[in-house]
């Protein structure tokens, strides 16, 4: 399960496909310096997503393999 203290750049690793939902909320983790050590939640912040929304989605994606 995906938290809120999930890495970023552990989950990107991971689940690739996530990449599309970080860009579909105006994320460009992909090459994002604090991607490398940012959480979900610090991640969220600084781009004002709703945390759980994006969380919803992240394990929605990723529980359907």
């Amino acid at each position: 399960m995906i938290t809120k203290e999930t890495s970023i750049n552990e989950l990107l690793r991971s689940h690739p496909l996530v990449r599309e939902v970080f860009a579909k909320h105006g994320m460009g983790c992909i090459g994002c310096m604090g991607a490398a050590t940012e959480t979900i939640e610090n991640g969220a912040k600084m781009h004002n997503i709703d945390v759980e929304a994006l969380l919803k989605e992240l394990n929605e994606l990723c529980n359907r393999k």
